[in-house]
């Protein structure tokens, strides 16, 4: 007999083990569950809807709605979202996934949602969606439960072994240094206007990284700033996210500034940067394969790595 019931204290060690043996492509530890799960601001246990049998721990989905505001006042109250579930191998087919799922979506509606996402969370997202590549059973899996596929951001990797910051790079900054153009480490007189320009240029979950990202450590010398005339156009870090000094990004440049190749000189500079720290790769999780950005990392020498479907069901 399967019994079904939402989080409760200690249930954390039954679920990493559970999630180390059925998302092996993704394990996780202990401390990062803590800080991505059990420490955000919108966590509430009755999200989490977990299914035992015995005292055996079988499966578990996790749903979130927004309860603190990424930015401003908006708790995109019609939202939420499914950053993770998973079965224990013996127990899929057999309709225990199909009830988790249908539990984190009564959790849901009762809140007053009316769509649901896989996955998508920011701030403290695992994976931007479904890996059909690696869990082709989840994906079909979910296609039957309902969800549509929205897009599919793809993951990109980039050995720093033979980087080398290219000769028009250093002839394309000279050019824009003399029209007025500079790139630099980041200082705190620049800290609240770099968080304002990502918060309203791109993506609140971008100034939010910044923020924690350097309140958990983050040097400053991991962020650039660049500017024209004294105006931010641009900037860039690495390290910002957990703390992996790797992990490369967010990076965004003023859409008013098209056309200079100023995205292509902050992202070689950060490059040379991390290279001349002793890191031997550069990564990030989330682009648009066909973006502009998603071609520019290509000719800078970035692979795609990992292929994620972002879906989502009304309810």
């Amino acid at each position: 007999m399967v019994n079904y019931r939402s989080y409760l204290p200690g249930d954390e060690i039954l679920i990493i083990n559970l999630w180390n043996r059925t998302l092996q492509n993704d394990p996780i530890t202990l401390k990062r569950f803590r800080h991505l799960v059990l420490l955000d601001a919108n966590f509430d246990p009755k999200g989490m809807q977990l299914a035992f049998q015995g005292d055996k721990l079988i499966g578990c989905v996790y749903a979130v709605r927004r309860l603190l505001p990424m930015y401003g006042d908006d708790l995109e109250t019609e939202n939420g979202w499914m950053p993770f579930f998973f079965v224990d191998e013996e127990h899929r087919k057999s309709g225990v996934g199909s009830q988790l799922i249908e539990n984190a979506v009564t959790f849901l509606k009762g809140n007053g949602r009316k769509n649901v996402f896989f996955a998508s969370y920011a701030p403290n997202y695992i994976l931007p969606g479904l890996d059909e590549e690696n869990y082709p059973e989840a994906y079909q899996f979910l296609l039957k439960q309902g969800f549509d596929k929205l897009y599919s951001p793809v993951a990109m990797d980039r050995s720093l072994v033979d980087y080398r910051l290219p000769k028009e790079i250093i002839h394309l900054k000279t050019k824009r240094e003399q029209e007025g153009y500079s790139i630099n480490n980041a200082q705190d007189k620049d800290l609240y206007e770099v968080i304002q320009f990502a918060n309203e240029k791109f993506n609140p979950d971008w100034g939010r990284a910044i923020r924690e990202g350097i309140l958990q450590g983050l040097p400053l010398d991991r962020i650039l700033i660049a500017r024209h005339k004294g105006k931010l156009v641009g900037f860039c870090i690495y390290g910002g996210y957990e703390g992996v000094p790797e992990r490369f990004g967010p990076f965004g440049v003023d859409p008013n500034q098209q056309g200079k190749g100023l995205g292509k000189l902050i992202l070689n500079e950060c490059l040379n940067n991390m290279k001349a720290e002793g890191l031997h790769s550069a990564w990030f999780l989330w682009t648009g394969e066909t973006s502009s950005a998603g071609h520019l990392y290509k000719k800078t020498g970035f692979h795609i790595t990992r292929k994620f479907h972002v879906m989502r069901k009304e309810i």
